[in-house]
């Protein structure tokens, strides 16, 4: 059974090679930055155009922070594919939705967060519902219209460094 709190939500904890070494409730991860797994979904309506939103002034990690992708954490024991489509089915408020195709894995690590992150893309046809614990606004916006937000709104640096590696692929 999951815990009522997203803060109490068990994660575990890897290495520098994306190894299990440890698990630890989610805010002494956050807390301790300890290292731990992330998805991130980029996802596109039937035009090509990218999911964005902006995030919540309660989440824990980058509050009221533009996002272009949804994801989150991997519970202790899930898989980066099954966090992936909980999270987009979750985040998006949509059921149905084809499992996300993977694209890359990198580390992301910064003064205060350090999680191994999978970066998946999903076509998302017909209308979302997203949570309104997660997701503040949301529209989906053309890559062009995207790329002159990017200088100008608070994007997540996780995203911000996901993105960068998905254009150095050629994926965006």
């Amino acid at each position: 059974m999951l815990p009522e709190r997203p803060e109490d939500e068990l994660l575990d904890v890897v290495d520098e090679a994306d190894r299990v070494i440890d698990q630890a409730r989610r805010a002494d991860v956050y807390a301790r930055r300890l290292r731990h797994r992330s998805t991130f979904v980029l996802v596109r309506d039937g035009n090509g155009a990218i999911f964005v939103h902006r995030r919540t002034a309660s989440k824990l990690v980058f509050p009221s922070h533009y996002d272009m992708f949804v994801g989150g954490v991997v519970r202790a024991g899930e898989t980066y594919d099954d966090a992936a489509h909980r999270e987009a089915e979750e985040e998006l408020g949509v059921s149905g939705l084809p499992a996300p195709t993977p694209l890359l894995r990198f580390l992301y690590e910064d003064a205060q967060y350090a999680a191994w992150a999978a970066v998946y893309e999903v076509r998302c046809i017909g209308a979302v519902d997203p949570q309104a614990e997660e997701v503040a606004w949301h529209a989906f916006v053309p890559i062009d219209e995207l790329e002159t937000k990017l200088d100008v709104w608070p994007f997540t640096p996780d995203s911000l460094a996901a993105l960068s590696r998905l254009r150095a692929r050629g994926v965006v």
